[in-house]
């Protein structure tokens, strides 16, 4: 099949218009008419991930982070960035990146679904229509009441996780809670605001993490990597529904980093 009907399905599932004005969503590298037989799905078109494409002899991949975030001048060896369309465009390899449409459209309700989070609101709007409000986490809450050590415990266990960290009192007990895929740090005002009682997300930095918990809101920071890496699974079985003769390839899960 072509790339470009993979296109259209994957816009109807997160349309591009949902996408932050900074972001950098859609065909990035390669051809719309390029026939499609196999598909490589990441996180992070790292250098790692397009050998890995290339060693299964990917048609396409898809990551949720894009390659190119802003404008570039030159396309040459110089940089590690353009040497990567470099080689994407040489092995004719189309590459196709859906970020923060996707964030709104997809991994939002994923990651609520994955803590059973209840009655769910959207965290922070930024589409809102007569029929809907859209955009980045959701609030609501937790299955049960528990404490923030189970708590933290809980998102380990459904998120797959080996650490997380966590700002507050560790008995203190929670009954909603709010969550963000990715760097979340902007939007613990509306999870302060929602009357949260934790907020689930990652790249929470000292200050915050200490600022949040002076407000009353604890804080399980899950890793930017964490929660984020659901967009794998996610996306393949999707690609399987919808196109089932797609050979559908997806990187390892394994984080981008050790603590020593």
């Amino acid at each position: 099949m072509k790339c470009s009907s993979i296109m259209n399905s994957l816009e109807e599932l997160s349309p591009v218009s949902y996408a932050e004005q900074w972001d950098n969503v859609g065909l990035i590298v390669g051809r719309k008419d390029k026939e499609v037989r196999k598909v490589y799905v990441a996180v992070d078109p790292t250098d790692e991930v397009i050998e890995s494409a290339l060693k299964v002899q990917a048609d396409m991949l898809i990551t949720h982070h894009p390659l190119i975030f802003k404008a570039i001048k030159k396309v040459n060896s110089d940089d590690f960035i353009t040497r990567r369309v470099l080689r994407l465009a040489r092995h004719d390899i189309s590459y196709y990146a859906m970020h923060t449409n996707f964030d709104v459209m997809g991994m939002a309700d994923e990651a609520a679904d994955k803590i059973g989070l209840k009655k769910r609101s959207v965290l922070s709007v930024t589409y809102e229509d007569d029929i809907a409000k859209e955009g980045f986490g959701r609030v609501g809450r937790l299955p049960a009441v528990m404490t923030l050590k189970e708590c933290a415990e809980y998102v380990k266990s459904r998120f797959g996780l080996k650490h997380v960290r966590v700002y507050g009192d560790l008995g203190a007990e929670l009954e909603t809670a709010a969550i963000c895929p990715g760097s979340g740090r902007s939007m613990i005002g509306d999870a302060v605001k929602a009357g949260a009682d934790v907020y689930i997300t990652g790249d929470i930095e000292h200050h915050e993490g200490l600022d949040s918990v002076a407000q009353g809101l604890m804080v399980i920071d899950a890793g930017h990597y964490g929660i984020e890496k659901i967009f794998i699974e996610y996306l393949k079985d999707y690609l399987k529904r919808n196109f089932p003769d797609l050979a559908v390839y997806t990187h390892r899960d394994i984080e981008p980093f050790v603590i020593l």
